[in-house]
């Protein structure tokens, strides 16, 4: 038995999103039914709505940002119980069997994950995500969020908090580490406070001086425009680790060069377009060029975990879903500070 629930979908490829309803499966034996509360728009959101990353299954209800309460549990379910504050992120199952999975890195599972909207269940259905009024997930791919952090301020953790706490993890944002983070968006300015919260010294690097104010409340110590290019003068060598944000193409080999003898440049950001790159940008100083997706279960329910002791919510924008168009086009547009979360009541 289904139970059918209100949710904003895009019909079709680069349409606009339209209240609707769809049907979520029974709850099955490991499965929790999440009354969603909160969900964050991705700009990823946006790239798959209008395919911009490839065809696309539709009718789509994005929506991988996802903050809600359990309403109810299966028979089996040990993790959760009702009234649990609960979130979603990016994935709601893998095959749980390969070299991957078993290492905790679902989100590179060699059969591949199954994404919380826009992918095919391994039950053959199509997923839908947190633009609507409640999800039904296995426990194993549901995450806790702690008693100190708001659901509505937590949400855009599930997606921009991991895809930027797991890098800056990686390649040891700390104390004694100078951290770049280009573009002061949903994914930069989680990145600037994770960053400073792991005692990195933390540089912002934006196309403009506009949003300087911001950045430095947010917990830079340094904030450069690159449209200035003095800038790529004056920080050469400079930086440990630069963490790319922005989906739009970069001069890699001009940001290559910002970095200290084998630092690494790290992207999470996608640009629909392919790059060029001139290797002798990497060569010299034993550079690295890396990408990072996301984090696996458990490393997200530890930057949950950390954010929450550190105080670490989103700089969010609370909106209606039925601006949920509006809010696509300011987001291309770069007009929001800095993550527009819907608020599921408006369904």
């Amino acid at each position: 038995m289904t139970t059918t629930v209100a949710a904003y979908a895009a019909p079709s490829s680069k349409a606009p999103l339209e209240r609707t309803t769809i049907e979520r499966r029974d709850v099955r034996e490991h499965d929790v039914l999440i009354d969603i509360k909160f969900a964050g728009i991705c700009h990823s959101d946006i790239h798959q709505a209008r395919e911009g990353w490839g065809e696309a299954i539709f009718p789509m209800v994005p929506g991988h940002e996802i903050a809600g309460v359990v309403e109810a549990v299966g028979s089996g379910v040990t993790k959760f119980k009702v009234g649990d504050r609960v979130g979603v992120g990016c994935m709601v199952d893998s095959c749980r069997e390969c070299e991957n999975c078993l290492a905790g890195n679902e989100q590179h599972c060699l059969r591949g994950n199954v994404g919380t909207y826009n992918s095919v269940g391994h039950d053959g259905e199509p997923t839908y995500g947190g633009y609507s009024q409640k999800v039904v997930v296995d426990e194993a791919y549901t995450l806790r969020i702690p008693d100190g952090l708001s659901l509505d301020v937590a949400a855009p953790l599930l997606c921009a908090g991991i895809t930027t706490y797991s890098p800056l993890k990686r390649w040891g944002a700390g104390p004694g580490r100078k951290v770049a983070v280009v573009g002061l968006g949903g994914l930069g300015h989680m990145a600037v406070k994770l960053a400073h919260a792991m005692g990195a010294e933390v540089t912002v690097l934006s196309q403009s001086l506009r949003k300087k104010d911001d950045g430095l409340k947010l917990g830079a110590d340094h904030y450069y425009a690159t449209s200035d290019e003095q800038t790529f003068k004056d920080l050469a060598g400079s930086f440990d680790v630069i963490l790319s944000t922005v989906s739009a193409p970069l001069n890699f080999g001009a940001y290559l060069s910002l970095l200290k003898t084998n630092g690494a440049l790290v992207n999470v950001g996608a640009p629909e377009e392919p790059i060029s790159l001139n290797l002798f940008s990497l060569i010299g100083g034993n550079k690295v060029l890396a990408g990072s997706a996301i984090g696996g279960i458990a490393e997200t329910q530890e930057m949950l975990d950390f954010c929450a002791e550190h105080n670490l919510g989103a700089e969010i924008e609370l909106i209606e879903a039925s601006q949920v168009n509006e809010a696509y086009e300011r987001v291309i547009n770069s007009d929001v500070r800095y993550r527009f979360v819907i608020d599921t009541a408006t369904i």
